[in-house]
């Protein structure tokens, strides 16, 4: 926020969205600003839609004299799109402002199949989840897109992802956002693109660990890789990069050939894809880390010792991130998610780790499942538009 007495209409906003002052006078008490200042700054963000008084009633003043009327955000002035890709499956939604989602579709989508392609068929299938949430297309604030592979942030293009051929350096934002306009005619929408861990990492921290201040989760699916949030904020590090461990080389990887092109990588032997092709070597029909997944639903002993197994390469990995990082929360999410995989990571993680780095550690599995990364990219979308400065632009832009 800026300086006390300075506090802008995106700093207001701010404070009501995050529960810090939700009256009049809590805002002058927190800001500084006079009684006018804080009511023609309000007048703008009722006149935006953004602002609604609150369904509870009136509430003691923290100034002394007459109850003040509450303020809430409000989370029904418009909607935001998101989409989770994986190597061979994609879900969409339309999420509301604070995270619920009001429609959603899962179905296959190859990212081999090229970005034009793929993100093609997303506005169509964007263009139909809102026709059945029943809202229009000039509801939609923004777009939020989650993908495997590593993103930089500054321009929302992938950087050399070993998973997503065809894609490096594509103008994604672009692609998407004209695909959003050519099915429904709204205009184009900001749109926000990220790594899939990342988004499914913030999902979690955000829903279900809001005051864990270091939080770190692991997908292991086709590959593996971490998302990291750190102060609430997701960590990318320079590039995008943060959080790619499963091209870290492992002793054991000696001879597995990663899609990366390099031999040795985590992700070449305790990989969702890695576990699936020992399975088929010993006469186990598996393709895939979600087919893994349904032979570990079905009880499949095979498929569980070799996910234990993996469970126990990621756990000797993830012993230096834990050391590195001293995260309260390590998330297990992703096809290997389950007793037999987090088995194997618990054995390695907290034998190799130093208890001092393991003694306030919760090792757990995803609670939002293949939500994760929707609630994610939405969160993203709505962090963003109504950042405090964001919000004064978009007043301008309105004529506010």
């Amino acid at each position: 926020m800026t300086g006390r007495g300075q506090a802008s209409a995106g700093d207001l906003l701010e404070l009501v969205r995050t529960g810090r002052a939700t009256t009049r006078g809590a805002l002058q008490q927190v800001t500084g600003l006079s009684r006018a200042t804080v009511g023609q700054r309000l007048d703008r963000l009722f006149r935006a839609g953004w602002l609604r008084e609150g369904a509870g009633g009136p509430v003691d003043s923290p100034q002394g004299g007459r109850p003040s009327i509450t303020l809430e955000f409000d989370d029904a002035h418009a909607v935001v799109l998101a989409a989770d890709l994986d190597t061979r499956h994609a879900r969409a939604c339309v999420l509301s402002l604070s995270g619920e989602i009001l429609a959603e579709h899962g179905g296959t989508l190859v990212v081999e199949d090229g970005p034009d392609a793929v993100l093609g068929e997303l506005g169509r299938w964007f263009a139909e989840l809102l026709e059945k949430a029943g809202h229009q297309p000039s509801e939609v604030c923004g777009i939020g897109l989650a993908v495997p592979g590593p993103v930089d942030s500054e321009t929302g293009r992938v950087v050399q992802p070993p998973m997503m051929p065809g894609w490096d350096g594509y103008d994604i934002r672009g692609r998407l956002a004209r695909a959003f306009t050519e099915q429904t005619g709204a205009p184009r929408v900001p749109v926000l693109v990220d790594n899939d861990a990342n988004l499914m990492a913030y999902g979690e921290q955000r829903t279900g660990h809001p005051d864990c201040s270091a939080f770190v989760l692991v997908k292991v699916s086709t590959g593996i890789g971490a998302g990291v949030v750190v102060g609430g904020s997701i960590f990318r590090g320079i590039d995008g990069g943060a959080g790619d461990i499963g091209h870290i080389r492992i002793p054991a990887g000696a001879q597995a050939l990663c899609r990366c092109g390099s031999y040795g990588c985590l992700a070449a032997v305790a990989s969702g894809g890695a576990v699936a092709r020992r399975l088929a070597e010993t006469g186990v029909p598996a393709a895939s880390g979600s087919d893994v997944r349904d032979l570990l639903a079905s009880g499949h002993p095979g498929a569980a010792a070799f996910a234990r197994e993996a469970g126990r390469q990621v756990g000797d990995v993830l012993a230096t991130v834990v050391t590195l990082l001293n995260p309260g929360v390590l998330m297990i999410a992703g096809d290997l998610a389950g007793t037999s995989f987090l088995t194997g990571v618990r054995e390695l993680l907290y034998q190799r780790a130093l208890p001092r780095s393991t003694a306030h550690l919760h090792v757990l599995t995803s609670r939002l499942g293949e939500r994760a990364g929707l609630i994610g990219a939405g969160a993203l979308v709505v962090e963003y538009l109504y950042a405090p400065e964001r919000v004064e632009e978009r007043l301008l832009a309105l004529g506010m």
